[in-house]
């Protein structure tokens, strides 16, 4: 853009172009440097939402899933800020808005989809190890001490307890009745009543348009060009590499979380 044509962008009485600000969540949900969070999201999102006077912010979404809290955090971020300035979000999934990557996708006025990617997932999991009996077999004793009874609760180096596997069910209840409630505030009205709907399953685009999980099949340039004329501007945001990044000082910490990612979008045979 010229130094006139952003001076001109701002006198009233002249047309200028509608514009639509584009976040890319791409990627797991989680605390790490490579994983989607709110304290990374959060400039980039308030950016999104500010600058320019946007006639609406579009989610670009590619996302297995991964921290309940985070996942939490950012769809009420994306609300709070369209609620402030009233601007329409509208998300656009690519190979897959699974459980958490859903849970963001829900915080969108609208979500459209291609005819393959991969929706719902809509569950709580927690994963891990067992090493006991490994331990047991390389001669390697356990040693312990708490000053509280549940502070080795699910040691992995330890047998596992029962009561330790009921206070982690009921935990992991609670989440998801969590979970369960945001998509129903969002997306109740149109959601199929289906038994299946809520149990971590998951479906195809074209599918998961007749549960009501999304609103229809439709690519995000088209889409929003239909929306807001063929003349719409895109201003695209996410985040930037850092320098130290550019060079490798974080290649073992990015190659782990690669690989845990990568894992995840596994789940769904992607």
């Amino acid at each position: 853009m010229t130094k006139w044509s952003a001076f001109k962008s701002r006198l009233p009485f002249t047309k200028s172009h509608p514009r639509v600000a584009v976040v890319r969540l791409n990627g797991s949900i989680g605390t790490g440097r490579m994983a989607l969070n709110d304290e990374a999201l959060a400039p980039i999102l308030d950016k999104a939402f500010r600058k320019g006077r946007p006639a609406a912010v579009a989610l670009l979404i590619n996302s297995p899933g991964g921290s309940p809290v985070q996942s939490s955090l950012i769809a009420s971020r994306i609300r709070r800020l369209a609620e402030e300035k009233g601007i329409p979000v509208h998300a656009f999934v690519e190979d897959v808005a699974a459980s958490g990557g859903y849970w963001l996708a829900a915080s969108a006025d609208d979500i459209w989809v291609d005819f393959g990617s991969i929706i719902g997932s809509i569950g709580v999991i927690s994963a891990g190890f067992g090493l006991p009996v490994f331990l047991a077999r390389q001669g390697i004793e356990r040693r312990v001490h708490t000053s509280g009874k549940s502070k080795s609760t699910l040691d992995p180096f330890l047998p596992q307890k029962e009561e330790d596997v009921e206070r982690l069910k009921d935990i992991l209840e609670d989440l998801h009745s969590g979970f369960i409630a945001y998509v129903k505030e969002r997306r109740g009205k149109v959601l199929a009543d289906d038994p299946d709907l809520f149990t971590g399953e998951f479906w195809l685009g074209r599918r998961a348009v007749k549960l009501g999980l999304v609103d229809g099949e439709a690519h995000m340039v088209p889409k929003l060009k239909e929306l807001y004329g063929k003349d719409v501007r895109l201003m695209r945001y996410g985040p930037k590499k850092g320098l130290l990044s550019r060079f490798g000082a974080a290649m073992a910490e990015d190659a782990m979380a690669a690989v845990e990612t990568r894992a995840q979008y596994a789940r769904f045979g992607l």
